[in-house]
């Protein structure tokens, strides 16, 4: 029998959080709480976590530290940001650091599980995918390994995040195949939601600096201009960018 799948919240409203407990206990995860920013620092360290459901404004060490915690850590843990900062910039900021999904306060508590399901369903189909895939892939230098999650370039390890890992390998998985920044939020971050496709320029602006030689003149992820991104599986012509 499998595990049931284990929620941290770090959220300092006890309210919230207990609507949220009594609600992901329901659909029989395993759920802890933090009531503050310290609090979710540490266990974030101590536990194996499946999903983080992560307010942004807490006492003592706030949200994005955490959020930038988590993606530094070897697992991939999916993160659901909850905040009253509902601007524009806060929602792109959050995103950026590697948060999966971010709901405004107030929130519906149904639409929070739903997408907390959601992003559970994509965790485990990512993994099942790279169980499946298995082998490493090997195209234009680079090498990756799904199931250690690790790359290297030109035998040269790199440093990702576990974002970057996951666009980079989606790339080389569909060589020479043109993917909006739509389409690339649905696939690799698992969601469309207009407005967001900034953050897709960043994560490639960011893997340009890592595998580029000239991030200017970009050889592996090409822009097609009024379509979005490509990975060329050979170096492009002296016309492609």
């Amino acid at each position: 029998m499998d595990r049931p799948k284990r929620v941290l919240i770090v959220e300092d409203d006890a309210h919230i959080a207990e609507l949220l407990r009594m609600h992901l206990r329901d659909e029989s995860y395993a759920v802890e709480h933090a009531a503050d920013g310290h609090a979710g620092m540490r266990m974030l360290g101590e536990g194996r976590w499946d999903l983080l459901v992560l307010d942004l404004m807490l006492p003592g060490v706030d949200g994005l530290e955490i959020c930038k915690r988590a993606r530094a850590m070897a697992r991939y843990v999916p993160i659901i940001i909850t905040s009253a900062r509902s601007s524009e910039v806060h929602r792109i900021l959050g995103l950026e650091l590697g948060a999966d999904d971010y709901l405004a306060k107030p929130f519906s508590m149904l639409e929070l599980v739903a997408r907390a399901k959601a992003l559970l369903r994509r965790a485990d189909a990512l993994a099942h995918n790279a169980r499946l895939d298995a082998g490493q892939l090997e195209c234009h230098g680079l090498t990756l390994d799904p199931l250690a999650r690790s790359a290297a370039l030109e035998g040269k390890p790199l440093d990702l995040t576990p974002r970057e890992f996951d666009l980079l390998y989606f790339f080389a998985r569909h060589p020479d195949r043109v993917f909006s920044r739509l389409s690339l939020l649905n696939e690799v971050w698992g969601y469309s939601h207009d407005g967001y496709e900034h953050t897709v320029n960043t994560h490639i602006n960011r893997l340009r600096t890592k595998i580029e030689a000239d991030p200017a003149a970009p050889q592996r992820i090409l822009t097609v201009w009024g379509h979005g991104y490509k990975f060329a599986a050979t170096p492009p012509s002296s016309g492609d960018k």
